[in-house]
């Protein structure tokens, strides 16, 4: 399935597009000083990759908390919650696929690399079954991942700077994708910057930050001064995921900003120059009258938070404006239809289970479902039988057949049902691709092993005559798949 975004334009016009299936397994980093437009360019991936990917915002200015309001991000205020309920929190966030923004501006820097450190170390211990992907963006990554010590405990650099290093060196097979920004390479350790394929280099006036970002695009040192006279908002691109050539590229438009807005000039007030002593220093001595105590926002309890996350979906597809969910008989046809789609593409049985419901997932709401059709269970169940050919699983000429495949773990279903549909349609038996293809594997000996386990567990009888060709009878429904050319 092509998941492409549109980031920008090029210097002629035409889009600039980022392969997001790509981008997760291959990460970004993305540099330039500040005012050159890199939170900008993370909001613009932000916004259009929300619909396609779960996303997790480290975000220590409380810049990217505006995703609440457009998008449905469940933001985290850090400073409410102690260790270990943001590790509960991170663990949940994983489970759930809910994009969320963990919003550290009310912390001091070695809280917030501690928190930081917690909250990734919980996304990166997930159990295996939860290792769904997610771009996990990480704003001002010099911070959690310094280069030098600087004026935090040296404890606290480690701590941060390991968990970062996971996320960039080890997150891939767990379905993490870093993203990180940072102001200057030269602050930023040099082992985590290197995970990276992509990048996007803004503007830069150090000589050390030039060269290293033109090294990093492939371009001379004589072309790396060109880096400097990038505009606001403009950026090199170079990478797997975005072009195989270094690319000019001018970020495009945004739906959300940040809370506190932008800063721009504004006319002085034109009051004459007594006027501004007498309001200055006016009455100083005189008891200053009581400050206004400004209402603080209700802490939401780490629990409420949780439940929150646990149905994030549920609650934008209930809102007023949300599309209506199709009904139960156009949802089938979807879910048949996507299914179909899915199997027709080679790559997706070489997937973990949580990739293709991430893959299935998208495919629906591309079909105008607001929330995804079956959960991770319900849809490994679907898919399983699915590949053996069964589209309707409550249909009553499968159910003698599925409850046989009760007896046998649920990884072996799509195997079993392929066997046996062939057997109730008097077809040949699979043969060992066919086998391996829907249990996953492309090896001989465990199709093998297979067989010999369902044979153990009473639900086949396997036999193989002098030609080398196999049958396979059902025993308990008395019905057979004929002879294959393999055994």
């Amino acid at each position: 399935m092509s998941a492409t975004i549109e980031i920008g334009r090029d210097g002629t016009g035409e889009p600039v597009l980022v392969d997001m299936e790509e981008l997760l397994a291959t990460r970004l980093l993305v540099q330039g000083n500040s005012g050159s437009g890199k939170s900008h360019l993370l909001r613009r991936l932000l916004e259009e990759s929300a619909a396609l990917v779960q996303q997790v915002v480290i975000d220590p200015e409380g810049d990217f908390a505006s995703l609440a309001d457009e998008f449905g991000h469940v933001v985290i205020e850090a400073g409410d919650y102690d260790e270990r309920e943001i590790g509960r929190i991170g663990s949940r966030i994983r489970q759930h696929r809910a994009s969320v923004v963990l919003n550290l501006e009310s912390l001091e820097l070695e809280a917030q690399m501690g928190c930081a450190a917690t909250f990734l170390n919980a996304l990166f211990d997930a159990p295996r079954d939860h290792w769904y992907p997610a771009l996990v963006v990480v704003d001002e990554a010099q911070m959690f991942a310094p280069a030098a010590a600087g004026d935090v405990a040296d404890a606290a650099r480690r701590v941060s700077l390991a968990a970062m290093t996971n996320l960039m060196c080890r997150g891939r097979k767990r379905g993490l994708a870093g993203i990180i920004a940072t102001q200057r390479l030269a602050k930023l350790a040099k082992n985590v910057a290197a995970e990276a394929s992509n990048f996007l280099m803004g503007r830069t006036f150090l000589d050390i930050d030039m060269a290293r970002a033109a090294d990093l695009l492939g371009m001379e040192r004589r072309q790396a001064e060109s880096i400097r006279d990038l505009a606001r908002g403009h950026f090199l691109g170079l990478g797997p995921a975005i072009s195989r050539r270094p690319v000019a590229v001018k970020i495009g438009p945004v739906r959300t900003s940040t809370r506190g807005g932008t800063h721009s000039l504004l006319p002085m007030p034109e009051v004459e120059a007594a006027n501004v002593r007498t309001m200055l220093f006016a009455e100083l001595e005189a008891e200053a009258p009581p400050l206004r105590a400004e209402p603080r926002p209700r802490v939401v309890p780490a629990d409420e938070l949780i439940r929150t996350i646990s149905e994030p979906v549920a609650a934008l597809a209930s809102a007023p404006d949300a599309p209506p969910q199709p009904d139960a008989r156009e949802s089938e046809a979807i879910i048949r239809a996507v299914l179909a789609d899915m199997l027709a593409d080679d790559d997706v049985m070489a997937q973990p289970t949580a990739a293709q419901y991430q893959d299935f997932s998208v495919r629906c709401r591309m079909r105008r479902m607001t929330r995804a059709p079956l959960d991770l269970a319900a849809f490994r169940r679907r898919f399983a039988l699915a590949q053996a050919g069964v589209e309707d699983p409550e249909d009553a000429q499968w159910a003698p057949l599925l409850a046989i495949a009760a007896r046998l773990p649920e990884d072996m279903l799509a195997p079993f049902m392929l066997i046996g549909r062939a057997a109730m349609d008097g077809l040949p038996c699979p043969d060992d691709d066919a086998i391996g293809r829907a249990y996953g594997t492309s090896s001989t000996g465990r199709v093998r092993r297979l067989l010999d386990y369902m044979e153990k567990q009473g639900v086949i009888v396997v036999r193989t005559d002098f030609g080398g060709r196999r049958s396979v009878v059902v025993p308990d429904l008395g019905v057979m798949a004929g002879l294959s050319g393999e055994g």
